[in-house]
């Protein structure tokens, strides 16, 4: 019996026992609970006695929060509501969107701003969670991605990364999740989880192209409330150039179990929370995916060409451990194994390549975790530190086949880094009108690297491969940094900072000013602008590139300089009604000390591969300007969009002095998502979703060949004299969600199909030799991925 013939047979029953569910259980309205803590946004102290309604309910439901700022809601019909907490002496605030479901306790943290003035007369209008970011020192170029967002959103995946994309400034890929904000590199982001800068933590790290992979190893099961930064931001974010992801992860209940199980075309998973004993303030949290492309494959052949053999799997876990007077404590972690095996089709006429076809063996596993502390020092004073570390092994093979059978290895890379970080922070409130915030940040890196490859595949046989890359060793950076945020006026709000760096392989410095000023002009209308100036080092292994010319083999690398860029931001933004908001943001970007290959147009800005193979010097440059756009439509009366747009214009000067258009200067973005709800069933506690996310954006940009040179040499030959010219028609790109949730007391179903890349745009992969036409040509892959899963929420 076939695995395609196995799992509809499965999924029929698994189906046939939900309708079933459906119809024999007993009627009654499911209900469900929100509750949560009320928080001063500066100190982190609770807020007792704040009061929380439910806004447009049609009648009055409130609770006031006890003594440590704890609320409950409970009996809340199935439904999306907004959930407003005001209190003496601070600015209200609305959340928006919360879902209640009667399978799992919705959990809310409402941080209230603290009033400059004590203003009897005027009635200060409620800000709305999404306006603004969780980090309070961020003016401009910041978002709050929220968790049910995270879950919404077609074209997400499952996977924020690829969900910010649907962003203004930010442009993805259908092969990888790289995050290329504003025409920069998608190398040049920073991750973050639970305040640690951490590897990229995606599946297939770089294995499409430097910065990206295929999908995080974070599910929506697990991800808190989170900031996504596209420029100018805070003085405590180092080591990035165009942007940062500081991601979170929730606490579990620490009430009630609750756990979560799926299977689908793209593998199972399995989550679960709760309290570690009953009537405690621990509670654990933990998630598992695994997940194979070979059954999607077969339920839907061709559709996933090369991804069809990749197999994953990870794991992710917080442990949240409250005490009464030494702090709260965490424990928290990530891990990823991967394996992707390609092999060339058996019939030889199917090779792209007409004479040769690459086989590759590529396997990646990742660990990172480490161990939370925050304690209140006094009423307006908390410590929080943090000791991580994070493990990465990676080992790459490709074996070029012949079409006589033959087999040549060109490319045999393996390496680890092991980082330990120690990180802490001193937030102190200065009264209702001054925050500051000063923290350090020490990491020791430990590296071992082996990289060898082939210089020349072209020929036959190719060139025996030579080890460019081979040292092991350790190294340190030290950041330290300052930044206060001061409300000089009721409606004005000024931030300040400044972030230092050290790297101790290269014995050099950094010292970065932050600044920003945001004025309120009216309810709905403010203002801002920002400067920052930005740094980061490069990957370890670029360092430690041989001159394999030389006896010596010394590294070429070892005296690269920090990457830095100047951001200039501004912003206006308007709330048109409670439920519509517009952002418009104009910015520059410029970028100096950039690694390029001298006497060639070969710029770091531009570069895909994961690895190095020649000297590199800091004499390039980069320019990114333009505008982004944003408008969105909080999710009310059972619909939501958001539409976003860019214009802009993104340049570099590489090692030949030459400035020309980057690999990613697509010129215009243009994304347009939203979804609709259907209530239905006796109650309306059933829900019918469509979510659709569609994107045309300028195509891609490449370097053309010069035909007749690549006849000559039977390979292809660029022509690097109209580099990043040449530019594809744009692309339009669609992404489908469909699902159907029965809710039950205590109890839930969902049946979903998610469509990636819906109608199989074909993105550019490169050019190959065709040898049987004796030409070279261009090379368009697409991967339409389809997820048909079942889930249960008990």
């Amino acid at each position: 019996m076939s695995a395609k013939i196995k799992f509809i047979r499965l999924f029929t029953g698994l189906f046939t026992g939900l309708i079933a569910v459906q119809l024999s259980a007993q009627e009654r309205q499911p209900a469900g609970v929100i509750r949560g803590v009320v928080t001063d946004v500066a100190s982190g102290q609770t807020l007792p006695s704040a009061t929380v309604v439910i806004l447009d309910s049609g009648t009055v439901i409130g609770t006031v929060a006890d003594n440590n700022g704890n609320f409950r809601l409970d009996n809340l019909p199935v439904g999306r509501y907004a959930v407003q907490a005001s209190s003496m002496g601070y600015e209200p605030a609305v959340f928006r969107e919360i879902a209640v479901s009667p399978a799992k306790e919705t959990f809310l943290e409402i941080s209230l701003k603290e009033q400059v003035n004590e203003l009897d007369e005027i009635v200060v209008r409620p800000k709305t969670n999404k306006e603004e970011s969780l980090n309070r020192m961020a003016t401009i170029g910041a978002r709050m991605l929220s968790v049910e967002e995270a879950s919404r959103y077609a074209g997400g995946f499952d996977d924020p990364a690829r969900l910010v994309t649907a962003f203004a400034g930010v442009a993805g890929s259908m092969n990888s999740n790289g995050i290329a904000i504003r025409g920069n590199s998608p190398q040049s982001l920073q991750w973050r989880i639970e305040g640690v800068e951490i590897p990229n933590p995606s599946h297939f790290t770089d294995i499409t192209g430097v910065g990206g992979g295929i999908l995080t190893a974070l599910s929506s099961q697990v991800l808190g409330n989170s900031d996504f930064f596209t420029g100018a931001f805070p003085a405590e974010y180092g080591n990035a150039l165009s942007g940062v992801f500081d991601m979170q992860l929730r606490s579990g209940n620490s009430q009630n179990y609750e756990h979560t199980a799926q299977i689908g075309t793209l593998g199972v998973e399995f989550a679960s929370e709760g309290p570690f004993r009953k009537d405690g303030q621990a509670s654990y949290l933990f998630n598992y995916r695994y997940s194979s492309m070979a059954l999607a494959n077969d339920l839907f052949p061709g559709l996933l060409e090369d991804a069809a053999g990749m197999r994953y799997q990870d794991v992710s876990f917080k442990f949240n451990f409250p005490t009464r007077r030494a702090g709260i404590f965490s424990v928290w972690g990530i891990g990823i194994i991967d394996h992707f095996l390609q092999s060339p089709p058996k019939d030889t006429a199917d090779w792209h390549n007409s004479r040769f076809e690459g086989m590759g063996d590529y396997r990646q596993t990742k660990a990172t975790g480490g161990i939370g502390h925050k304690i209140f020092i006094d009423h307006n004073t908390y410590l929080k530190s943090s000791l991580a570390t994070s493990y990465t092994r990676n080992r790459f093979i490709l074996e070029q086949k012949y079409t006589d059978g033959t087999a040549f290895r060109v490319t045999d890379m393996k390496g680890s880094n092991t980082n330990v970080i120690f990180n802490t922070y001193l937030n102190k409130k200065f009264g209702a009108t001054h925050l500051s915030r000063t923290g350090i940040n020490v990491t020791g890196l430990f590296y071992d690297v082996n990289y060898s490859a082939s210089r020349d595949i072209n020929e036959y046989p190719p060139q025996a491969t030579v080890n460019f890359a081979n040292s092991n060793g350790h190294s340190m950076m030290l950041s330290v940094y300052s930044q206060s945020s001061v409300r000089i006026a009721e409606k004005m709000t000024v931030n300040v900072g400044i972030h230092s760096t050290y790297f101790a392989l290269k014995s050099q410095w950094s010292v970065e000013p932050r600044a920003g000023v945001k004025w309120q002009a009216t309810a709905g209308h403010s203002f801002g602008v920002a400067y920052g100036l930005h740094s980061r080092r490069e990957n370890l292994d670029y360092y430690f590139v041989e001159e394999t010319s030389r006896t010596s083999n010394r590294s070429v690398n070892r005296d690269l300089k920090f990457a830095k860029a100047h951001h200039f931001v501004l912003s206006y933004d308007w709330l048109v009604s409670e439920n519509l908001h517009l952002k418009i943001e104009p910015y520059y970007q410029y970028l100096y000390d950039v690694p390029v290959a001298k006497d060639s147009l070969l710029s770091l800005i531009n570069y895909q591969n994961f690895y190095v193979l020649f000297p590199l010097v800091n004499d390039g440059a980069g320019k990114n300007y333009g505008i982004d756009f944003t408008l969105e439509r909080y999710l009310r009366n059972g619909y939501y969009y958001l539409l976003t747009a860019s214009l802009f214009e993104s340049l570099y000067r590489g090692g030949d002095g030459v400035w020309c258009n980057t690999r990613l200067d697509r010129n215009f973005l243009i994304n347009a998502l939203g979804g609709k709800e259907w209530r239905l069933g006796k109650y309306r506690q059933n829900v019918l979703g469509v979510n659709l996310r569609c994107s045309f954006q300028g195509g891609d940009r490449y370097i053309p060949v010069d035909e007749a040179a690549s006849k000559v040499a039977q390979a292809v030959i660029y022509d690097n004299s109209q580099a990043y010219e040449a530019q594809l028609s744009p692309a339009f790109i669609s992404h489908l969600t469909v699902s159907y949730k029965i809710n039950k007391k205590s109890l839930s179903h969902e049946v979903a199909l998610k469509i990636f890349n819906a109608n199989g745009y074909r993105e550019f992969s490169g050019y190959y030799y065709d040898y049987h036409a004796d030409e070279p040509v261009m090379y368009k892959s697409a991967i339409t991925i389809p997820n048909l899963y079942y889930k249960v929420e008990f």
